[in-house]
């Protein structure tokens, strides 16, 4: 009952894409505040890096909780991941950038499942009589002539 209930919520939302992009802001968010011998540079990454972290995460949870905004969400993921390899640490050590790309395509494509179309059967229904079409005139044609010259 319960994993029902599950599967039809997230096969109802672009789960796979807002989960990227939350993995890849809670990567770019975090690398900030790592020891700084696994920091290639802190200086001015440091805010860029959390704000955008910050950005992604919650633009996935969009995806997730208003799927309508879905197309939004998209684009924006994936500037910010593209962004974030400029501003960020190589966008968390390509990691970050490469998981926010993936997510913002993934919920930019989504479509949700449109209703199954009730198709007859040809058995059941009766097919409809095409219309007798006109019959076309015959046009007169002119005679060949013979390219010899002789006639029959």
């Amino acid at each position: 009952m319960l994993l029902n209930r599950w599967r039809r919520w997230r096969r109802s939302r672009p789960f796979w894409g807002g989960l990227f992009a939350v993995l890849a802001g809670a990567e770019i968010c975090a690398l900030p505040l790592a020891p700084l011998k696994v920091m290639l540079q802190q200086g001015v990454a440091g805010i860029p890096s959390v704000l955008m972290g910050i950005v992604m995460i919650v633009l996935g949870l969009t995806a997730w909780f208003a799927p309508a905004q879905r197309g939004l969400a998209g684009v924006l993921t994936t500037l910010i991941a593209t962004a974030a390899l400029v501003l960020s640490n190589l966008g968390g050590f390509l990691i970050g950038t490469l998981l926010g790309i993936l997510g913002g395509g993934l919920m930019f494509a989504w479509q949700p499942n449109a209703a199954p179309v009730p198709t007859r059967s040809p058995a059941r229904s009766p097919s409809p009589s095409p219309a007798p079409s006109p019959s076309p005139t015959p046009s007169p044609t002119p005679p060949h002539p013979d390219p010899q010259g002789a006639q029959p």
